[in-house]
């Protein structure tokens, strides 16, 4: 059933990149903070860097607790499910990293995906552990299409309200830790 590896195989180096959604968990040190679980996806947002390295674009949103639990210990865990005719659950255990644009590993990441607006980081995860389970009691689905709502929320804000924005809603997570760290 389950198989545990150090690294991402041959089979799953294309498989990931074509699952449109990913779940992204990350927990705080403090034992009352929250452990965060946020679903991922829109298309050509993750990337497989190599056997040992996955990267997505951190894009625009309410929370910022992906980056905040990263930059506080590193500690990550992305997880993919099959909703299609084949049942697989994937899980990569790592370290990640949030780096934002001005930083000098930010363009060399973002040459692995396609230019999109409103991108406030991307999550950079050294993989340490892949484990692949039998996925039996996850439902097949039909996937219908991408939303667009992200995309013209981004376009009406423009590139200033998009920082207004993020300097409102993603300078902290909600356990108080520093979130987007940048210069006005």
């Amino acid at each position: 059933m389950g198989t545990i590896a150090d690294r991402i195989s041959d089979k799953l180096l294309g498989w990931l990149p074509d699952q449109h959604i990913f779940f992204v968990a990350t927990a705080p040190l403090g034992a009352d903070g929250r452990v965060n679980l946020s679903p991922k996806g829109m298309s050509d947002t993750f990337a497989v860097i190599d056997e040992r390295t996955v990267a997505y674009l951190d894009l625009t949103g309410s929370g910022i607790e992906t980056v905040a639990h990263v930059r506080e210990n590193s500690r990550i865990t992305v997880m993919f499910c099959s909703f299609d005719e084949r049942p697989n659950i994937v899980r990569l255990y790592g370290r990640g990293s949030a780096v934002q644009p001005g930083e000098a590993a930010y363009e060399e990441l973002l040459k692995h995906f396609p230019r999109r607006d409103g991108v406030r980081a991307i999550i950079r995860v050294d993989v340490e552990r892949v484990s692949e389970s039998c996925g039996w009691g996850v439902p097949r689905m039909e996937f219908l299409g991408e939303r667009d709502i992200m995309d013209k929320f981004i376009a009406s804000k423009g590139p200033e309200g998009v920082r207004d924005y993020q300097d409102k809603k993603n300078r902290h997570s909600i356990d108080g830790l520093p979130g987007l760290m940048r210069e006005r």
